[in-house]
């Protein structure tokens, strides 16, 4: 018998179901049941074993940043970064060792055992390259704050992720480039027009990315790649439909529209390499960033005096954004559904709940007050709530129909 293999517990619930069903209609055995069943063992992601290492992990390596921001005064320069260079390799060479030591095999609590401890030292070291590369600036009298340190620290977070097809340094790359790209838009313009922007892009840059993960190169990187391109496009669309953002032409440099135009051709070219389904995941990607444009460049006039904060045109905006969102957020959940990937589903959920949340409070605070307010809200929550979890069940079901 092959080794066994670890899947999630709902799957193997599905599956020994499925396999009692061949029973029963005579297609296998009682013993081709039990063998079939017995490579398969359930993968509880969220042992309290791994749980803790993925903390240890994550708490070493903010303390070697931290070490690096208190900038040690009893230490060199030179003594500082070659203390924090050599965690860095060292903790690479640990995690790599382990990797190792898990790949040759054994018992699956073993194996994931071990997975956890390579994540673990993995996401250490990927945090201990940014102490590298904060100290090292700091050596040659860099300023702590410059967007560069930022971009070269996910840069090189990302080659490491790519070398050893490790997810958490991934994640930790992705967030960093992100945060690196706003800072750069951020910095030219001081708008918050420019922020969401930046988020939109990011946005529709790792759907595209996700979308050829999954059709040519390392599937196993689609799901971070997808998950982050729906959080940056939600976040990109909550920024730019709340009142007040501003307007994004006199705003954003030209550094904001090449990474539009770069955005939009990285959609249209993952749309050419995928299949059905990744195509439409690519050119809804490329829609969104394009009808968030409209409301970063609708700026609705000042209200006359005596009139209030809020005008008919204030209102008409917030429907319109309010209206984009939802069904952005029922595309994500949507595709979480299609691709069963639960946490992009709930991610999708909480989104549209926060959305509805805040944007009523912008909305109708002016207008009404006490007593009224909390009517309207309620009301409003009640609805929204009754709706996600009824466009959730629909999802759920019309799917189970056409895989039938």
């Amino acid at each position: 018998m092959g080794p066994v293999q670890q899947v999630a517990p709902r799957r193997l619930e599905w599956l020994r179901g499925e396999v009692a069903r061949w029973q029963a209609d005579g297609l296998v055995d009682e013993a081709t049941g039990a063998a079939i069943s017995a490579r398969y063992t359930a993968d509880r992601r969220l042992s309290l074993g791994r749980l803790l290492l993925l903390l240890g992990g994550a708490f070493v390596g903010v303390g070697i940043l931290w070490l690096v921001a208190a900038n040690l005064d009893q230490l060199s320069p030179l003594a500082r970064f070659v203390g924090i260079t050599a965690a860095w390799l060292g903790g690479v060479a640990l995690a790599e060792t382990l990797a190792s030591r898990a790949g040759r095999g054994g018992r699956v609590g073993q194996v994931a055992q071990g997975s956890a401890a390579v994540g673990a030292a993995r996401l250490a070291a990927t945090l201990a390259y940014g102490g590298v590369v904060f100290q090292a600036a700091q050596s040659l009298q860099v300023p702590a704050y410059e967007s560069g340190l930022l971009g070269v620290w996910a840069a090189g977070a990302l080659a490491y992720a790519y070398a050893v097809a490790a997810v958490l340094p991934l994640l930790v790359g992705v967030a960093a480039g992100t945060g690196w790209y706003g800072w750069v838009v951020g910095e030219r313009a001081d708008n918050a027009a420019a922020a969401a922007l930046a988020l939109l892009i990011a946005g529709a840059l790792a759907t595209a990315i996700a979308v050829v993960h999954d059709e040519r190169w390392r599937p196993g990187f689609a799901s971070p790649w997808r998950q982050a391109g729906a959080l940056f496009a939600l976040a990109g669309l909550f920024v730019a439909a709340l009142p007040g953002t501003g307007r994004v032409d006199a705003a954003v440099p030209v550094i904001g529209w090449t990474g539009v135009v770069t955005a939009l051709l990285c959609c249209s070219g993952a749309a050419t390499l995928a299949g059905r389904r990744g195509r439409v995941e690519a050119l809804v990607a490329a829609a969104v960033l394009l009808v968030g444009l409209p409301l970063l460049l609708w700026t609705p006039s000042e209200p006359a005096p005596g009139l209030g904060s809020v005008t008919g045109e204030v209102l008409a905006r917030a429907v319109v954004g309010t209206a984009l969102y939802v069904l952005v957020a029922g595309w994500f959940a949507g595709v979480g559904v299609m691709r069963d990937a639960e946490h992009l589903t709930g991610l999708a959920t909480v989104a549209l709940v926060v959305f509805v949340t805040v944007q009523s409070f912008a909305v109708f605070e002016p207008l009404l007050s006490g007593a009224a307010l909390f009517l309207v809200l309620g009301v409003i929550f009640l609805g929204s709530g009754l709706l996600a979890n009824y466009g959730r069940r629909r999802l759920v079901s019309t799917t189970a129909e056409a895989g039938s």
